[in-house]
């Protein structure tokens, strides 16, 4: 057995090793609950007495939303209350086995420490630098008015939303920015199948990039058909790191390598159930270390469209406008929505809601809870004056849907519903100029973070969701028929 170390899960009291089985759901639970508890008394109480928290989550996070939604203090103090929980819960073990919360864990001591720790090994790009956005979609690379054009269009069908494609437009007409100057990306999970590493090396970025050893292999590639430059962390004669066994170590290492650049810390690691949990803890330790360090540091993630979010009134009225003109209307739907009891083709944001409720049961409450934590670190941070870039992607075919028989089968059946499913490599594409744009905009000042009117606008401002915003239907009323109608390109695979 392999010795845990890192950030973890308390053990149960009945453990009898730091090795012993390790529960996540009273620890996610809890997290959920004490985030809400000075905001929505019920609603927290609700979620602590839930029995099937596997199935409870689901409302319980639609729910928290809603919540967040109510005003902007809300928003904020949950986001606070959130993650105070999360670092009060979780503990770190250390090389002797000794455990203590993360909250009280002398983190900076540690990285004072763990100095040194690592190498590096800097690959320099063997190609020209890409000098203009181009977007691969449907077998071209549309650039300039074309890719204009695609985004024109995207926000016609209401696949993106119109500040999506202005933010694209100004990455366009400034390719100067693609390069990131005077910045250095700092990622974590850069190997990671929707990761901005590949395009900004192809755009001549620098980075220090840190992923596991069987994934940095993948890294060393991108550097070399790129023109930017790839830094990877080598220990004992081996590239890559282990966030979550040494968060002091790699953020010694970011810290170490910045040079004076400004740093953009990315978190784009995935992994499954408590261990996604385990991954986003480790990175925002990292993140708020460097942020300690370096004030002017930007925070960067990628927002899972499968999720709950805050949606302006426009949204709201467009999607409604689609249920009254076709959502309601029909035969066969309204055949099905009465014999599913109103669990098929629902109405989109009942009750006058002005939540997206786009969360799949399959994905599971630790999921939930992972980017949870990662939004509310957003949140927090715009709330203190930082610069942060988090964008909701589109449903996308990557290698982590395609493996759940369900999602792929609804993927599959999507565009029935007026959602558009994107291929990895235009979501990639579309990602990174957001971020490059997040980063670079010259309408603020220098890691100054926008005004809003509520926090949560930052999830909806610059969406690409893909359409389930704007659909006729709550989106998950409708996931099992598309998935049925999806079901024949599944086995045609």
């Amino acid at each position: 057995m392999t010795t845990l170390r890192g950030i973890t899960f308390p053990a149960p009291d009945t453990a009898e090793s730091a090795d012993a089985e390790r529960p996540t759901t009273p620890t996610v639970r809890g997290i959920v609950t004490d985030a809400v508890r000075g905001s929505d008394a019920a609603l927290a109480a609700r979620v602590e007495g839930a029995k099937n928290w596997r199935e409870a989550y689901l409302a319980a996070v639609r729910d928290l939303t809603m919540t967040t939604a109510s005003t902007p203090q809300a928003a904020v103090d949950i986001a606070r209350a959130g993650l105070d929980s999360a670092y009060r819960r979780m503990r770190v073990v250390g090389d002797d086995g000794h455990e203590t919360p993360l909250a009280e864990w002398a983190f900076d001591d540690a990285v004072e420490a763990a100095h040194g720790t690592y190498e590096n090994r800097t690959i320099d790009g063997r190609k020209p630098r890409v000098e203009a956005l181009a977007v691969p979609y449907k077998g071209r690379d549309l650039t300039g008015h074309d890719l204009e054009r695609q985004l024109d269009t995207w926000v016609a069908k209401g696949v993106i939303e119109a500040s999506c494609a202005e933010a694209v437009k100004r990455v366009i007409n400034h390719p100067e920015w693609l390069s990131l100057p005077g910045h250095v990306l700092a990622s974590v999970g850069a190997g990671a199948e929707m990761g901005p590493t590949d395009m900004l090396s192809r755009w001549g970025a620098r980075i220090l990039a840190v992923d596991i050893p069987r994934v940095s292999e993948r890294l060393a590639t991108f550097a070399e058909a790129g023109a930017g430059s790839i830094t990877l962390p080598v220990r004992d004669g081996e590239a890559g790191a282990d966030i979550v066994a040494d968060p002091a170590g790699v953020a010694a290492w970011f810290a170490d390598n910045a040079g004076d650049d400004t740093i953009v810390f990315g978190m784009h690691a995935y992994a499954d159930s408590g261990m996604h949990i385990r991954l986003t803890l480790a990175a925002d330790t990292i993140g708020q270390y460097l942020q300690r360090m370096r004030p002017t540091t930007a925070l960067a993630y990628l927002a899972t469209p499968t999720d709950a979010f805050v949606v302006p009134q426009e949204i709201v009225d467009a999607s409604r406008g689609r249920w009254q003109r076709h959502g309601s209307r029909g035969v066969a739907k309204k055949g099905l929505r009465l014999a599913s009891r109103g669990q098929l083709f629902s109405e989109p944001y009942p009750k006058h809601s002005h939540v997206a409720d786009c969360l799949v049961a399959q994905q599971g409450p630790n999921y939930a809870v992972a980017k949870r934590l990662q939004r509310w670190r957003a949140v927090a941070a715009e709330a203190d004056g930082k610069r942060v870039s988090f964008n909701v992607a589109p449903a996308t075919l990557t290698r982590s849907v395609t493996k759940n028989p369900v999602l792929r089968a609804a993927y599959g059946g999507a565009h029935h519903f007026g959602v558009e499913v994107f291929a990895p490599e235009t979501s990639r594409a579309l990602m990174a100029a957001l971020l490059v744009h997040d980063v670079m905009r010259d309408d603020l000042a220098p890691g100054e973070a926008p005004h809003r009117d509520h926090p949560e606008a930052l999830f909806s401002d610059g969406a690409a969701h893909g359409g389930l915003w704007r659909t006729a239907w709550a989106p998950r009323s409708a996931l099992g028929v598309a998935a049925v109608l999806g079901l024949p390109k599944v086995v045609r695979r």
